[in-house]
């Protein structure tokens, strides 16, 4: 039903899960652990689907809490549920509620959990190209610090999402990266066609979370376009034709 990331398995009174596609009421192209409440899934299917993932979390039902997302830079501070209605539009959720799961949907973009056990803060940041190149990680570092959180003492796990072989981009994505900085060329591979390039999405990710001053990061390594049996893929979905596609789930929450 999800997979753990091995440095966040054992911290005290912290739960997560990066969720795959198994496990659920779903069917068709949405089977079976659809938790996307903007698919065209039927919504009775995906609220159980949720229900069970907060129940794997030990929260109840409804109180896993993400927002609506728009590939921002914005992280919110959820100290109690909200509605999918009155969810504030960003990319980032902190708590330090307990019972309260943060939590971030995705199909290819980079799922990053974030945990201080100490200070009892934890987060999840839904970090596509535009979010991580934007700012949302260090926004949801910043949250976390407001929240007593220490950069120093921050874990974070980046999941499932589209790794490099399978993220061909072209010219114009690869020059807004260079002219922002130089540097940044390291995070593109040569593609088969002319004019594209293969964008190394996680590589990006880990440098934003190493710039945020995060003590500790972990990659779990899983590429989601390939994987169609644990993964949704919004760009595999795109190049089979299908009219929809599936939402995984990753979450985090204080016990």
């Amino acid at each position: 039903m999800y997979v753990e990331a091995p440095s966040f398995k054992g911290l005290p009174g912290i739960r997560h899960a990066f969720f795959t596609r198994r496990g659920g009421v779903s069917s068709g192209i949405y089977a079976s652990l659809n938790g996307g409440q903007g698919s065209n899934d039927d919504p009775a299917n995906v609220a159980e689907n949720r229900a069970r993932m907060a129940k794997a979390l030990g929260v109840e039902a409804g109180h896993l809490v993400a927002c609506w997302q728009v590939h921002s830079p914005d992280a919110e501070l959820a100290t109690a549920p909200w509605s999918r209605e009155d969810a504030p539009k960003a990319d980032a959720v902190v708590t330090a509620t307990t019972g309260i799961a943060a939590a971030v949907s995705i199909a290819d973009c980079g799922p990053v959990l974030f945990a201080d056990p100490e200070a009892r803060v934890v987060g999840a940041a839904h970090a596509g190209w535009k979010g991580a190149f934007g700012g949302v990680i260090a926004a949801t570092v910043a949250l976390m610090e407001q929240q007593g959180a220490r950069r120093a003492n921050i874990r974070a796990a980046i999941g499932p999402l589209i790794r490099q072989p399978s993220y061909e981009v072209g010219e114009d994505f690869v020059q807004r990266f260079l002219a922002a900085d130089k540097a940044f060329v390291q995070f593109f591979a040569p593609a088969d066609r002319p004019h594209h390039a293969l964008f190394d999405l996680p590589g990006f990710i880990a440098l934003r979370l190493k710039e945020a001053g995060v003590g500790h990061v972990e990659d779990l390594g899983l590429d989601t376009y390939p994987d169609a049996e644990r993964f949704y893929s919004y760009r595999r979905a795109t190049h089979r034709h299908e009219p929809d596609y599936g939402r995984l789930i990753a979450a985090i929450a204080l016990g």
